[in-house]
């Protein structure tokens, strides 16, 4: 039976900013415990040092039964890894140091096949058998199957990246879910995963025995899977008991009686201050006065250092301003469009003013829709599609790949502006952060912040580049509760149309209009949500 125990974490940023301190916490067989708090708070950092990335200010953790981890990154990964490569990042070190191995000597042998290299390579499978490796094979032809569609020696060299972001978190959840470790850490789990994927996601937790620690921003999946709720906020965590659909009436109380609390300690500390400073002018005339002006003076010290309640949290605000502009009544235009490989030809207008969700199945093809809209030449395609008068495309890229951004700070960013938008000065982009929550990130390069973080930073140059054609991916996947409800509020306001690729039931409650990608190929409009279409049937 695992079970994983977090006491007193901390940990500092390199800057020297403290992002957390104090985390205790438990999860334990069976047990099913969300990980939650606003974008930046430090939840995937916690993660990592669970897993052994990082290490804490304070503090330690202990885990026992094995530890299995889901990084953020899966289902965004755009490198020349293979399938095999994804298995063996979500596999244990002895595992991966096997294969390393390995690999190196087989291509070794095809330099050099002398009885060295050949001893070498026997003692290479010796250890791959001694790690568990065949047995992991064995496994993995069972995940291929389940999450692909095609066995394991078939799938083992695909490139990971010509998987969609629902196939490459499939593959990794089914290898953790079937695996031995028997505590599971999930970084936003349910990211890229269509609704039957969540679905599925959802049964599996909920009848598995394993301990999960799990960050996620789909309230459904929370509601119907946590047993436990981690909060992280005011620079600290706090644990509640019971299922997600509980939390927000417990935080209230909460916080409520943290506001109490912090007045009862303003009260006091008040109080002692007040009498230190009436026994240190009677401490004058009488000896008897200084001896209780001493002991008073060590109380409010004593008082002092044992510190005020817990910090009080303060949810984040976060203001995008849409704006668009007016465009031709025909925004988006397609006659016999097909996506090559993808889906068979469809046509379809879409109008200026239009709240378009495209739904589908992982794989489908959605994504590539939205590429081409935005003008990514790469995206094969026949048949026609045009943009109307006055319409400028924005794109808001599902996996937040933007190398060109690397190694550069948000301000930096802004301050040279690209594709039409206008550079800002410091001032200026510290403003436009600060509306966005990234006020104290305006000097942290851009790769290093949160996937919600990074999420918002795009919205924002949404805002700065005047599109009056929103082409949102997955936008809601990486965004806290607030910051999510944020830019619904902002897409009512916006002047201009919407189509975005959403798996996010409470968003698609807001659309009017629903394009969706079924799994014959076809590219049908209907009439509300469609979430059980099936896997697209293609050749793999």
């Amino acid at each position: 039976m695992g079970f994983l125990d977090a006491n007193g974490l901390a940990y500092r940023l390199p800057d020297g900013r403290e992002l957390f301190r104090d985390v205790s916490f438990k999860v334990g067989a069976g047990q099913v415990v969300a990980l939650v708090g606003g974008n930046g708070v430090g939840k995937s950092t916690l993660l990592r040092i669970l897993a052994g990335e990082l290490t804490p200010a304070a503090g330690s953790s202990r885990v026992q039964g094995g530890l299995g981890v889901m990084p953020q990154f899966v289902g965004s990964v755009r490198d020349s890894s293979t399938v095999r490569d994804l298995l063996l990042a979500a596999s244990p070190v002895a595992l991966r140091d096997a294969a390393r191995e390995l690999d190196e000597v087989e291509l070794a042998l095809m330099e050099v096949d002398d009885e060295v290299h050949q001893m070498r390579y026997a003692s290479a499978l010796a250890e791959w058998g001694e790690v568990g490796g065949y047995d992991a094979e064995v496994l993995w032809d069972t995940v291929t199957v389940a999450a692909l569609g095609v066995p394991y020696d078939r799938a083992r060299f695909r490139e990971v990246r010509t998987l969609s972001g629902g196939e490459q978190k499939r593959v990794v959840l089914e290898a953790l879910l079937r695996g031995g470790e028997q505590v599971l850490l999930l970084d936003e789990p349910d990211n890229y995963l269509d609704v039957p994927g969540k679905r599925w996601l959802e049964e599996r937790l909920v009848e598995t025995g394993k301990g999960v620690l799990l960050v996620s921003h789909d309230r459904e999946l929370l509601g119907v899977a946590a047993t436990h709720v981690v909060t992280v906020e005011a620079h600290s965590a706090w644990t509640h008991v019971g299922s997600f659909r509980g939390w927000h009436s417990a935080r209230a109380a909460r916080i409520e009686r943290l506001a109490e609390e912090h007045k009862r300690w303003e009260d006091e500390h008040s109080r002692l201050r007040e009498l230190v400073r009436t026994l240190q002018i009677q401490a004058r005339i009488s000896e008897v006065m200084a001896a209780k002006y001493r002991a008073m003076q060590t109380r409010l010290q004593k008082f002092e250092e044992a510190g005020p309640p817990p910090e009080m949290p303060v949810d984040e605000k976060v203001v995008p301003r849409l704006r668009g502009g007016r465009t031709g009544v025909r925004a988006i235009t397609c006659e016999g469009l097909e996506l090559s490989g993808l889906m068979k030809p469809f046509s379809v207008e879409v109008f200026f003013g239009d709240r378009v969700a495209v739904l589908g199945s992982n794989g489908s093809g959605k994504s590539h829709f939205l590429r081409m809209l935005g003008g990514d030449a790469s995206v094969a395609h026949g048949g026609a599609w045009k943009l109307g008068a006055r319409v400028v495309p924005g794109l808001f890229a599902q996996t937040h790949q933007h190398p060109e951004w690397v190694g550069r700070s948000l301000v930096d960013i802004l301050w040279h502006g690209e594709d039409g938008r206008s550079g800002k000065d410091r001032g200026a982009a510290m403003a436009f952060l600060s509306r966005y929550g990234l006020g104290a990130s305006g000097d942290q390069r851009f790769e290093t912040l949160s996937g919600g973080q990074q999420a918002r930073f795009q919205v924002l140059l949404l805002e700065l580049s005047g599109a009056t054609l929103l082409l949102l991916d997955e936008p809601t996947d990486n965004l806290d509760l607030h910051s999510a409800e944020a830019l619904q509020r902002a897409l009512e306001e916006f002047t201009g149309t919407v189509v975005a690729v959403t798996h996010d039931r409470w968003f698609a409650r807001t659309f009017d209009r629903f394009l969706l990608f079924r799994s014959d190929g076809l590219v049908v409009e209907v009439d509300e949500p469609v979430w059980d279409e099936a896997r697209v049937v293609r050749k793999r």
